[in-house]
């Protein structure tokens, strides 16, 4: 194909696009960034095959399937939601692609196997991995393709009540386990049946299944027996019920609907691929790409939506919401951490940290028209902060606002915008409330103090809106009572004025205001007595005159709630009523003095503490209550859409993940239940792409995962000895054979050693084992391992392939073990592993392999430890490694080698720390904690030749599908594993084109009773 043989040109002129592609052409381009792929996917140097040509593993079958996917979802785009992809959106994604890519040099590729033409790019790059994305958010939870299955889940609910009957539904029936550790500084251990949790976990699961159930956040009020209302998550609806209790153990029973799995609803939808597919016309330009590699030392987040929050800011740019700060259950645990949503393309992009404020809560935050200035809040050590920093989009970059003459620190506080200045006004400085503030001046970085003449009264959680020439501020809570004074503010004359107490609405704070053009309006909060109101008024400032708000049809009675105006009603939606979350909301027209309600169809979760933001035709709502989902509400349909994750898997631990020199893989894990789907990770392209589950294995955590080099095998966890092949190249899961195959367990290791996978020890019905197995995948077969001079019986153990023998290493049998033993294949026979200056005996440690030695670092003893040891199994004996600028000691961690250093990463006591240690010189040095991810363990990590990439995990009980991408530019490039022969050119005849040329409730005391919150809702 002459594109392939094109130079790539980083800017080339605007292209109008008026062609077409015929579906020849589409896989002829399939098949060149396939060859691509393929260059640079990893054969394991294990192997004793040579690497073969992409038409071995790939048939031409194969290739059109792939386009006859993407073509499908684009269609059903437009059939089923109207939503037909544009030229500008593809452009969107284009650029997207070449800003945040990971691999710059893979993305040229990329773009030079299509010709460096930007109509090819965006129709078969850009089109697959935005068609995928969209489709499947929209089809996770539409009403119209579940609905009927949430019928029958409601009717089988209904005919079968108890407990008793749950396995007579038409669901699937589970159970799983909750234990209670007695340490916790033990990684929670995971299997299908039997979960053993860390207090904190123990604390939070607990918290959940009150949320589920509406009861009090407390372990004794969790009804036995009792089936909880109807829930939905992206994969199936589910009720959950209490089988068993004591103080340390949970049984929790489960029955599950599955939703229909896209792949097979797309085919029976779209049972015909368009072929020429009409295209949008327009202008397309070739993208940038940026130069140079990632810089030692340094994070960058993985794609996807901030973590999980609440208390955070949201403003909308004109194409993007932009979120920041805000904390998972309280300011301790708050972040400085954000990101940007695009819902033209529907994807997240991080916000840097490098000079972002300090992490925070309960602060504020106004946009300019080019920047977001954040002022203010809570940190995590409860100090009140007087400082903030303007946030450019732009160039994703921050600047510190000044100090000098700042207003003192504060939270729940109110700041607005009056076109040249942000004012700051009232809130607390943690022992009194405050009536004084400022207003900022971002062109000259300089503060001027504020009238305090005639000011309203001090008070916190009240409202503020900029009427075009002042700013009204009303109710709040002055330490004593809630409020229902408040005043208007001249900027000009730095003037105050009250407002009319005349008709004025019911004292209240926690309430929300919007700006009409002509009037203010103020809805529910709480009120005098602390209790919800759906009361409220319009306040016209020419007047100075207030009108009540009718409460007909009016939502219920709520607070931490939020309201926006769309140029001709207020849209308040979600918050806390009566003591629950919700996610119901509704309409006022000031108009016809009326309201409408907000469809719950489609709606996220119940939440509270959540932003909202006004996009000129939908209301985006997003986070609250640690959650790190929300939607768009679009008023002229009364419809809901889901805001993207970017497709990345959900939250999860307990989870694997392969790199295959293109793509990480995630798959399986859990949070309160197992999952059997997973993601890819492209880092070229910075974009996820789902797993399929057809044939996949059943939902599972605690199982092992291994990279043969064509496919990702995993095998048990869950509660069967099953397993399965997937292929990242076809999307497709063979089942592993079960014949012969070793006992079912979690806790214990794989290791791929070129031809076969090698599974050893864990923890299984009969207890803790010393057995194993080793499977071929050829033969889809099983040889059981010797059990003749076998290590002793145990779990959360490590094993490394030293290239002719296993190693399993330390783990907890009867104590916590320090001795191992060194397994071959060939002769199937045991040695064990010397004892000689061995590391002390732990569990949950790290173990990586060198080239010439096993070291293994770190994890659980009688305590925590940062110790670890070098094994040379050619000598049989042990080095210690230096603790001189060890990290922290720590468990649940994970490592990675990178051909020179080893590096380590997170852990218990929930860390964001890591090291690189350098066998060579026996030196540590620490990790950049700038950027890095939340604080987590149980995640996962990989190594790609030049960054490490951690992914999910969890921390007290917040589990996540964010990561990082850490550089350590300490060893070589790598570079693509050749194939024997040349990579061929595509068969299709191209199309000719020219080449382009070139808390609610904070923890700490305050003055102000601030209203307990109910417990956070559980994801759905």
């Amino acid at each position: 194909m002459a594109g392939k043989l094109a130079f790539f040109r980083p800017e080339a002129p605007t292209q109008v696009s008026r062609r077409t592609l015929t579906f020849e052409e589409r896989v002829a381009y399939q098949r060149a960034l396939e060859e691509v792929y393929w260059r640079h996917r990893i054969w394991p140097k294990e192997r004793p095959d040579l690497k073969p040509s992409l038409e071995v593993v790939m048939s031409q079958t194969k290739l059109e399937k792939r386009v006859e996917d993407y073509l499908r979802n684009s269609q059903a785009l437009e059939d089923y939601w109207q939503r037909p992809i544009t030229g500008e959106q593809l452009q969107a994604e284009m650029d997207r692609m070449a800003k945040n890519t990971k691999q710059s040099d893979v993305l040229r590729e990329l773009f030079s196997a299509l010709g460096n033409d930007p109509f090819v790019i965006a129709e078969c790059l850009a089109r697959p991995a935005l068609a995928e994305r969209l489709v499947t958010n929209w089809y996770a939870y539409d009403q119209r393709i579940h609905g009927e299955l949430k019928q029958r889940a409601e009717a089988d609910l209904l005919a079968h009540p108890g407990l008793e009957q749950m396995k007579q539904t038409s669901g699937e029936y589970s159970e799983i386990e909750l234990l209670k550790s007695d340490s916790g500084g033990i990684p929670s251990q995971r299997g299908a049946k039997r979960v053993r949790l860390t207090d904190s976990e123990w604390s939070e699961t607990v918290q959940k299944l009150a949320g589920i159930f509406h009861t009090p956040d407390a372990h004794e009020t969790i009804p036995l027996g009792k089936l909880s209302r109807l829930q939905e998550d992206e994969s199936r609806w589910y009720a959950t019920a209490v089988v068993t209790k004591t103080e340390d153990r949970l049984k929790v029973a489960t029955i599950s609907w599955r939703k229909q799995e896209l792949e097979s609803w797309r085919a029976i939808a779209e049972y015909q691929v368009p072929d020429g597919m009409a295209v949008p016309s327009g202008k397309y330009t070739l993208p940038k790409i940026l130069d140079g590699g990632c810089i030692d030392d340094a994070w960058t987040a993985t794609s996807g939506p901030p973590d999980g929050r609440g208390s955070h800011t949201a403003v909308w740019t004109g194409s993007e919401m932009i979120v920041w700060g805000g904390d998972e259950t309280s300011p301790s645990m708050s972040f400085s951490t954000g990101g940007r949503y695009n819902p033209a393309t529907d994807t997240w992009t991080s916000t840097s940290t490098t000079n972002a404020p300090a992490a925070r809560t309960y602060h504020t935050a106004v946009w300019t028209g080019s920047e977001m200035i954040v002022w203010g809040g809570s940190d995590r050590h409860f100090e009140l902060l007087n400082n903030g920093g303007r946030y450019n989009p732009g160039t994703n970059s921050w600047i510190a606002t000044s100090t000098i003459n700042a207003p003192a620190g504060r939270d729940a506080h109110t700041a607005v915008w009056t076109g040249s200045e942000m004012i700051v006004w009232g809130g607390s400085d943690g022992s009194n409330n405050l009536n004084s503030g400022g207003r900022y001046n971002p062109n000259t970085d300089s503060w001027t103090i504020i009238t305090i003449a005639n000011a309203p009264s001090a008070r916190y959680e009240h409202t503020a809106v900029w009427t075009g020439s002042a700013m009204i501020v009303w109710g709040g809570h002055d330490g004593s009572s809630a409020v229902n004074t408040g005043g208007r503010y001249d900027p000009g004359t730095n003037s105050w004025t009250a407002t009319s107490t005349t008709n004025v609405p019911a004292k209240r704070y926690n309430h929300t205001a919007v700006w009409t053009g002509t009037e203010m309006v103020v809805w529910a909060g709480l009120g005098e007595t602390t209790l919800e109101v759906n009361s409220g008024g319009r306040y016209n400032p020419v007047a100075n005159t207030w009108t009540a708000t009718n409460t007909a049809n009016a939502p219920e009675p709520r607070y931490a709630h939020t309201a926006v105006w769309s140029g001709s009603e207020m849209i308040v939606w979600g918050g806390i009523a009566f003591g629950v979350t919700t996610n119901s909301g509704g309409r006022y027209n000031p108009a016809t003095n009326s309201w409408t309600p907000t469809t719950t169809i489609n709606a996220p979760d119940e939440r509270y503490s959540h932003t909202a933001v006004w996009t000129g035709s939908q209301m985006i709502v997003w986070g609250g209550g640690g959650l790190n989902t929300g939607g768009r509400y679009n008023p002229s349909t009364n419809s809901w859409t889901n805001t993207g994750m970017n497709n990345a898997p959900s939250v999860r631990t307990g989870h694997t993940a392969v790199w295959t020199g293109s793509e990480m893989i995630i798959w399986g894990g859990y949070t309160d239940h197992a999952f059997n789907t997973g993601g890819r990770y492209n880092a070229a392209t910075d974009s996820w792409t789902a797993t399929t589950v057809t044939n996949a294995p059943t939902p599972r955590g605690g199982h092992t995962a291994v990279w043969t080099g064509i496919r990702m095998i995993v095998w048990s966890g869950g509660d069967s000895n099953t397993g399965g092949r997937y292929d990242p190249g076809t999307n497709n899961w063979t089942a592993t054979s079960t014949t012969g195959a070793p006992e079912h367990r979690v806790g214990h290791t794989a290791v791929w050693t070129g031809s076969e996978m090698i599974v050893w020890g864990g923890l299984g019905d009969s207890g803790l084992l010393n057995s194993g197995g080793k499977y071929n995948p050829v033969t889809n077969s099983w040889v059981a391992t010797s059990t003749t001079n076998v290590p002793s019986n145990r779990t959360n153990h490590t094993a490394v392939w030293s290239g002719n023998v296993m190693i399993v290493w330390g783990g907890r049998g009867a104590g916590e073990l320090n001795t191992g033993g060194r397994y071959s294949p060939t002769t199937n026979n045991w040695m064990a592993t010397s004892t000689a200056n061995a590391p002390s005996a732990r569990e949950s440690h790290t173990a990586i392999w060198t080239g010439s030695e096993m070291i293994v670092w770190g994890g659980v003893g009688s305590d925590s430890l940062n110790t670890g040891g070098k094994y040379d199994p050619s000598a049989n004996t042990w080095t210690t490694t230096s603790t001189a600028n060890a990290p922290p000691a720590r468990s649940g961690h994970t490592a990675v080698w990178t051909s020179t250093e080893m590096i380590v990463w997170g852990g218990l006591v929930y860390l964001n720390t890591g090291g690189r240690y350098n066998p060579s010189t026996n030196v540590w040095r620490a990790t950049s904690i700038s950027d890095a991810p939340a604080a987590r363990n149980s995640h996962t990590a990989v190594w790609t030749g030049s960054e490490m990439i951690v992914w999910g995990g969890e921390n007290v009980g917040i589990f996540f599908n964010s990561g990082g991408r850490y550089c350590a530019q300490s060893g070589p490039s790598p570079t693509p594993t050749p194939t024997p022969t040349a990579s061929p050119t595509p068969t299709a005849t191209l199309t000719p084109t020219p080449s382009p040329t070139p808390c609610t409730g904070r923890c700490a005391p305050t003055p102000r009773p601030r209203p307990t919150p109910p417990s956070r809702p559980t994801p759905q």
